[in-house]
């Protein structure tokens, strides 16, 4: 019957011929004026030098608590180019450009608490639903993310992590077990999460606005993976609504992906499958040989090239039970989707295939994927300048460390202003 509904929607097919191309600087700018562009080319120039964004990242935090007047500075630089704004208000006009190049916008409430106990995990669930409120209102916000560690305390999780990797079984049957071991106050405690994730769910089905469950590190993930299940379990019966995110620098995450895959069709729901290669890795090697276990990430970026890839195909080939997201700034990557979606006959705009960028970042990919006609987003962040500053410390880091990311980025900004330059040179002599 699943097969049947889904099938009767498809009847909005991309010619199979469209042809993509992520050198069009003219598409994947359109939406910056000059002066934007210039302004980004200085950042990109800047976070190209490994010393000086050791040297920001270190100072920046601390000038913010010593309120030094630094602020504005932020503001117009760094934050404008990764932030959507600090209010949701504020992100509005953001979602509206983008918007008119086809562009969607995945929600982000960039604070990052967990400081104020209880009471501020209470306080992160009702923004997280204000974010679903305000969401449902837009036509170009179908989604929006959140973090567990901003409703359940990090030590709890750490704690139901442990009891599940020494359980037999599989990850739900361990999962009952380490619940067992809680004393009465952490079962409370733990039980206070589940409700609020499950309000947050609730409205987002009733509103509409997709959920997407973004990964922790690995030694606080097996929880994450269980309320997300469960989740899905319950509200992922007509629809993809919910989507716990995978990330593929983790050798044994393609394996999860086929085993939530077959829980899925076991329990007849739709798998929401955001596939990412990872946000944690010098951390992960770090603590695996601090504590001396075998490192949970892959050996190569080629072996994590190869699992990403496989799990787009994975998720393709099991389109009608898996919603896709390809958060992915990998060009060949994204390429492939599409040409996986055309070598099956499947349109680019398919309902169960997304793709995301991050908003400031790999726009060639982004607005070159709106052209073709398919479904794409930025995930947009927002947030008071101060409690997004660690965010923005790992995008000036990312920038720094990831090879070629920032030579990618400067170049393909330097060709699109000289592609302006020398237009409006023809345009003079005409």
């Amino acid at each position: 019957m699943l097969s049947f509904i889904f099938a009767a929607k498809l009847f909005c097919y991309m010619d199979s011929n469209t042809v993509i191309s992520f050198d069009n600087t003219e598409n994947a700018f359109a939406y910056k004026s000059d002066g934007e562009l210039k302004k980004a080319r200085f950042l990109f120039s800047s976070m190209g030098h490994a010393w000086l964004v050791k040297l920001g990242t270190r100072f920046t935090p601390w000038a913010i608590r010593a309120r030094l007047p630094i602020k504005r500075i932020i503001r117009n630089t760094i934050f404008e180019q990764f932030v959507g704004g600090e209010t949701l208000e504020e992100t509005s006009a953001v979602a509206r450009h983008l918007g008119e190049y086809n562009v969607q916008v995945i929600l982000d409430y960039g604070v990052e608490g967990g400081e104020d106990g209880e009471t501020g995990f209470d306080h992160a669930r009702d923004e997280f639903i204000r974010v679903i409120e305000y969401a449902a209102t837009q036509p170009n916000i179908p989604f929006m993310s959140i973090k567990i560690t901003g409703i359940a305390r990090f030590g709890l999780l750490e704690k139901l992590d442990h009891s599940v990797d020494e359980s037999p079984g599989s990850l739900m049957k361990r999962y009952e077990q380490a619940v067992v071991s809680l004393s009465s106050e952490e079962k409370a405690e733990w039980q206070r999460v589940h409700e609020r994730l499950d309000l947050i769910c609730k409205i987002a089905v009733q509103k509409n606005v997709g959920v997407f469950i973004d990964a922790e590190e690995t030694w606080i993930q097996d929880p994450v993976d269980v309320l997300s299940f469960l989740m899905m379990d319950k509200y992922n019966r007509r629809k993809a609504i919910i989507y716990n995110t995978y990330q593929l620098y983790r050798h044994d995450r393609l394996a999860f992906l086929k085993d939530s895959y077959e829980a899925a069709e076991k329990r007849d729901f739709i798998l929401g499958a955001k596939l990412v290669r990872g946000a944690y890795m010098e951390k992960e090697r770090k603590r695996a040989k601090e504590l001396n276990y075998a490192s949970p990430i892959q050996a190569s970026k080629e072996t994590t090239d190869s699992d990403y890839n496989l799990a787009v195909k994975f998720c393709i080939d099991h389109i009608v039970r898996i919603a896709l997201v390809v958060a992915s700034h990998n060009e060949y990557s994204n390429l492939y989707a599409t040409d996986l979606l055309k070598q099956d006959g499947l349109p680019l705009n398919h309902e169960h295939v997304h793709f995301s960028q991050l908003y400031g970042m790999s726009d060639n990919i982004t607005f070159n994927l709106a052209k073709a006609g398919c479904h794409v987003s930025k995930y947009l962040p927002f947030g008071p300048l101060k409690d997004v500053v660690p965010y923005l410390m790992r995008r000036a880091q990312e920038n720094s460390s990831v090879a070629g990311q920032t030579g990618r980025e400067l170049a393909l900004i330097r060709k699109e202003l000289l592609r302006r330059n020398n237009k409006s040179q023809m345009a003079n002599l005409k």
